[in-house]
Order: structure tokens, then sequence, then C-alpha cells
């Protein structure tokens, strides 16, 4: 039986540049088993897209809500346009510039 994949597109506020957020995440996300992006945006939020089996996408909003990386202050994350997708439009996670 094959794994239901989703995507969901994420916004995360608080302090969360200039304090290794990417580079924690991109961690995260390879030992979560998850692919997609991440960048910086021009309102001071970071915001990216997750892909994968189910249950490891809910493992990287957990951890995108609450963890992040040591220095980084969370305030909340914004989670949209999550759906059903037949396959991976990535192969692994990446910073965006």
């Amino acid at each position: 039986m094959s794994q239901i994949l989703i995507s969901v597109d994420y916004e995360v506020f608080g302090r969360v540049q200039g304090v290794c957020f990417r580079m924690y995440a991109e961690e995260k996300a390879r030992k979560a088993g998850v692919v997609g992006w991440i960048r910086n945006s021009s309102q001071g939020t970071v915001t990216g897209q997750v892909q994968g089996p189910e249950d490891k996408v809910n493992e990287m909003k957990a951890w995108l809500t609450s963890v992040g990386s040591p220095s980084s202050r969370i305030e909340r994350a914004n989670f949209s346009n999550e759906r059903e997708i037949p396959k991976l439009d990535f192969t692994g996670f990446i910073t965006r510039y």
C-alpha cells in the first residue's frame, strides 16, 4: 500500500530571519524525510512548501510551528493550500533566494 502524499504551503512568523532558521529547517526536513523549499520573505517571515507522506509532513509542520532553530522565536505558523498530490515535485529540501 502506497502512502498518501500531501503538499502544504507555510509561512512562519516571529524572529525567524538571521537566526539560522533555514539551515535548521533543511536539516530537519532531511531527517523527517520531506521535500520542498524555504526562503526568507521581504515581510520578515519565512515561507515555503513541504511535500511528503502525511505523517512526515505533519512532523515538519509541528517543527515549523513550535521548534525552529535554537535562537528563533516563533510566534505562529500559517499553513495553506494543503492537498493530496500524485507525486513529489522536488527531490530534496532546499533554500531558495
